[in-house]
């Protein structure tokens, strides 16, 4: 019943069970209240999910465990803890440390806030992360975190004493928040870290600091990466210790030569901010790269002789070579298709190939797991050489080579290599390719592999294992199931206790009237075989027309048809499903689903091209066999590559898709970067069809539909550029869109105070206007 039905401004109607039809019809036929009226929309009905549960509540938000460091003899774990009877929002975020004992569940406090509070100081530190001195009477800990492109990896760094409860702030005289990558050396004595791209070591306790490198700043970026670096090869902390702790390994960054790309900040001051980027676009001047090794005592810096053009090489990987002597470097080449592993000799710089790796289209390095065996006599190492990706043990000499998992199914991710037992713990799914499973298998290549995830289990699984292998931290999702964190024993998969059970956002998501969810595959002309989930609404009718949304993305980045927890967007997705939406996605050829390599690598040359062919001979197919589904109402949506993928659709398969929404889209792949598209693409000059018939604003005149471009302007990863150059050619075809630019927001539009609701609030308003029936 309506308990409130007042209309003058700003009153609240309270919408009870029986008047969702009501509500429906409202939204239906698009009743606007008169100027200067404004409804606030009560739910009582815990069944319904609105956009302020959602986005602007804390209704569904997951509960997160840690974060956990093991104890080195397996005894115990300790992790973070939010200090109980707080009030105000500074004080939620306080956090304490314990050890929790394995056996027994013990639970002891070490690290109070009393310990955590500086000399003088009225509050304690803020504990974001931490870590422990190798004898563990050390706790380095990170606090006043600062954001650098995509994660906070710049703050504050401290180290408490837990003999005699000393807290010491590192880099003392150096500016707030300007620490990136702290660590302690492997004596425990020292601490290194990069501050503003020069590499520092700072003696404890005496707090004595060596300045290692002295030529950072501008174009030179030492012990850290450039953006290019960090955001396709995940490079953030650039710097390694020896195993001796006397020397540091690291990578040193040249951006001389990188044309500048500038963000223009105009919301923060009177006048414009100019933020300038060097931004590698397609085909253009690369960082020059090198790998040195200097003395933790400082002094001059051996750089390691790598063959070639450092500005037509990559170095996505480094480390020491279970040594302190040797350095093994992993070195790509610029169209990325050979990888060459290399062994560099301290003393000299000399190096030495003990591995090279090639292949027809391109080379993943993010998945290929170096791990050291036989005390740095062979290494692990993975490839999709023979189809499938294999786990491999190489000799030190690159000669043996022998498979520890069968070319039959594609490894996802090595999880740990536990020598002293002679396992090996990794995730695949044989079966089925939106799954994620543990499996297990031994070392000298001689047994078969072994599921451990149980059977009654169905979803994705991840792991954090001890360094003994006896245990691990499992977190169990499933779309229907939010994520739930246990301590389970191996390797029998056995749990001893739930760290995070999410019992009550479990209780809300199954208090939701759900919408109908399930997985389904759909078979292409060409017998291509593409997996996909489905929502429909709770009280579907398969004698109505409904309207049809898919969410895409389709680049060889994600996946979206994975069984797991999807979190808010899932929900929102649910929420237009309970509207009267049913919502599809499909995976397309070249996701990065274990499906083999002729299916990840079909793409090569031709994204955009391919994949968007998949989906709207999918989406065809899909409309044909199913008569509930209204062809007249059909849209997409998708974010950065899937804002991509909808501008195709949208321009080059108009007969399909009615509606589309397009976030943060590349609408030329010659504005994204080098390592990125040029991996995918090759070089423009010899691919210029693949880069002109893969980019979507080469067809942006042939729009039929409704199209919403949204994009932040301080996106320092696809450029608001790209979004004003498709609104251009769109205006010189004279073909109306709408738009929304979101002010000095970056890639993920989330910054600033209600920035995620009013974007979603955008998207379910542009759906229901242009895709619900109005009748």
């Amino acid at each position: 019943m309506i308990a409130e039905t007042a209309v003058s401004p700003n009153h609240y109607l309270q919408i009870g069970p029986g008047c969702l039809s009501v509500l429906a019809k409202i939204m239906r036929h698009r009743l606007a209240p008169a100027r200067g009226t404004a409804y606030n929309l009560v739910m009582t009905d815990k069944t319904q999910l609105t956009l302020d549960r959602i986005f602007s509540s804390d209704d569904f938000k997951a509960e997160t465990f840690g974060p956990a460091r093991w104890l080195d003899d397996g005894s115990g774990y300790t992790t973070l803890e939010t200090v109980e009877n707080q009030s105000g929002d500074e004080d939620s975020k306080l956090k304490e440390l314990v050890r929790y004992d394995i056996a027994s569940g013990e639970r002891t406090l070490l690290v109070t806030t009393a310990l955590l509070t500086p000399p003088n100081a009225e509050k304690p530190l803020i504990l974001q992360n931490y870590d422990w001195s190798p004898d563990k009477q050390r706790l380095l800990i990170y606090t006043n975190s600062q954001r650098v492109w995509r994660q906070n990896t710049r703050g504050d760094y401290w180290v408490l004493n837990l003999a005699d409860g000393t807290l010491h702030q590192l880099g003392q005289g150096l500016p707030e928040a300007s620490l990136m990558f702290a660590k302690f050396a492997p004596n425990g004595n020292a601490v290194a870290y990069v501050c503003q791209q020069n590499i520092y070591v700072e003696a404890l306790p005496s707090g004595s600091i060596t300045q290692l490198t002295q030529d950072g700043g501008g174009h030179i970026i030492n012990g850290t990466s450039d953006w290019v670096y960090e955001e396709e090869f995940h490079l953030r902390d650039g710097f390694r210790w020896s195993e001796d702790g006397r020397s540091i390994a690291y990578w040193q960054f040249n951006t001389d030569g990188i044309e500048t790309f500038y963000l223009i900040n105009n919301t923060d001051s009177l006048y414009p901010k100019l933020i300038p980027l060097p931004y590698p676009k397609v085909g253009t001047t690369n960082s020059a790269c090198r790998v040195g090794v200097v003395a933790a005592t400082g002094g001059r810096t051996t750089w390691f002789a790598l063959p070639g053009d450092p500005r037509q090489q990559y170095v996505p990987k480094m480390e020491w070579a279970n040594s302190s002597e040797q350095v093994v470097i992993q070195q790509l080449n610029r169209l990325q298709n050979k990888n060459i592993v290399w062994l560099g000799n301290v003393a000299d710089g000399s190096v030495t190939a003990v591995h090279t790796e090639t292949d027809d289209a391109w080379i993943d390095v993010r998945t290929d797991d170096l791990h050291w065996l036989d005390d740095g006599q062979s290494f692990t190492w993975v490839s999709d050489r023979n189809g499938w990706r294999q786990i491999f043990r190489i000799g030190r000499d690159g000669q043996q080579q022998t498979p520890l998992t069968p070319a039959a199914f594609d490894v996802v991710s090595v999880e740990k290599v536990v020598e002293g037992d002679g396992r090996l713990y990794f995730i695949a799914s044989p079966d089925n390719p939106t799954q994620r499973y543990l499996y297990t298998t031994s070392l000298d290549g001689d047994t078969a592999v072994q599921r451990l995830t149980p059977a009654h289990l169905p979803g994705s699984h991840s792991y954090d294992i001890s360094p003994d292998g006896q245990h691990a931290f499992h977190t169990y999702s499933a779309c229907n199931q939010p994520p739930v964190v246990s301590l389970i024993s191996l390797p029998d998969h056995q749990q001893i206790r739930v760290l995070q059970g999410n019992e009550k956002l479990g209780g809300r998501v199954t208090a939701v009237n759900q919408p109908s969810l399930d997985f389904f595959q759909i078979t292409l002309d060409d017998g291509t075989v593409l997996d996909g989930w489905r929502l429909t609404p709770p009280d579907f009718d398969p004698s109505q027309k409904y309207p049809l949304l898919f969410y895409v993305y389709g680049e060889p980045a994600g996946q979206t048809v994975v069984d797991r927890w999807g979190g808010n967007q899932l929900l929102w997705h649910m929420m237009l499903a309970q509207q009267g939406f049913i919502v599809i996605s499909l995976d397309n050829r070249g996701t990065p689903a274990p499906r083999g390599r002729a299916w990840r690598k079909s793409v090569y040359r031709q994204i955009g091209i391919l994949a968007t062919a998949d989906q709207a001979e999918a989406a065809q197919k899909i409309i044909a066999n199913h008569s509930y589904i209204d062809p007249e109402r059909v849209g997409v949506w998708g974010w950065s590559g899937g804002g991509s993928m909808t501008l195709n659709l949208m321009f080059k398969h108009g007969d399909i898709y009615k509606t589309g929404i397009a976030i943060a889209a590349v609408s030329d792949q010659r504005f994204y970067d080098t390592i990125y598209q040029e991996r995918y693409m090759g070089l423009p000059d010899d691919n210029e069809a693949g880069f002109r018939d893969g980019s979507p604003i080469n067809f942006a005149h042939q729009l039929q539909g409704k199209l919403l471009i949204i994009h932040g302007t301080a996106d320092d990863n696809v450029h608001y550029q790209s979004a004003e150059a498709v609104l251009n050619k769109l205006i010189e075809h004279n073909k109306p869109f709408d738009m929304m630019a979101y002010p000095n927001r970056a890639h993920g539009i989330k910054e600033g105070k209600n920035t995620t609701r009013h974007l979603y609030g955008l998207l379910t308003r542009y759906l229901n206007e242009n895709l619900m029936d109005s009748a």
